[in-house]
């Protein structure tokens, strides 16, 4: 190796001051990079593009008449579900209904309501029709699927109050309708 004429170069030997001074040319140049920042943004967005967050209500089933042949006992909502079915981003209800009867189990109906800004709330389909002779027992709205437990009658011997089928439903919008995607055999309970 070859050794070099020139005297030591002061960057090959560095002390504490050389580091202090490097220390304090970078808090110089953060210092003035804070002070040189470009003006804050005032933009404001126009009317067509200001928007609401304002969360769209689900259809209030208390307000819509349901394709019920109640012979003026009323309907009644037993159960109800808020969900966004078709993925539109507005949600629908899903509502059990029944004739208001007073005593025994009238068959249920389930029906999907939606609304369009500013109209009625209105029924759009019906998953189990009130003629299928059918209560609803557990139900749910999740995911965009709508299940139900369906209890049913083996025979007109069997009481009213005790069903004696059951059978587990679901339902998923596909296309441009419900369609029942399982429980499509009845078992006795």
């Amino acid at each position: 190796m070859q050794t070099s004429a020139l005297p030591d170069l002061a960057h090959t030997a560095t002390k504490p001051v050389h580091w202090l001074a490097t220390a304090a040319a970078m808090a110089g140049v953060v210092a003035l990079a804070g002070l040189l920042q470009p003006r804050t943004a005032t933009a404001t967005a126009t009317a067509p593009e200001k928007r609401t967050t304002t969360p769209v209500a689900a259809p209030d089933p208390a307000t819509v008449d349901f394709p019920l042949e109640c012979g003026g006992a009323g309907t009644t909502v037993a159960k109800q579900a808020p969900g966004d079915l078709d993925g539109d981003g507005r949600p629908e209800t899903v509502a059990v209904v029944h004739c208001d009867a007073g005593s025994g189990t009238p068959p249920s109906g389930i029906y999907v309501l939606t609304q369009q800004s500013g109209a009625a709330p209105r029924v759009v389909a019906t998953l189990v029709d009130p003629a299928d002779r059918k209560t609803v027992g557990e139900f749910a709205v999740r995911e965009g699927r709508v299940s139900a437990t369906l209890l049913g009658y083996s025979s007109l011997e069997v009481p009213r109050c005790c069903p004696d089928q059951e059978e587990q439903a679901t339902w998923r919008w596909r296309g441009n309708a419900f369609v029942r995607t399982s429980g499509d055999l009845a078992r006795s309970v």
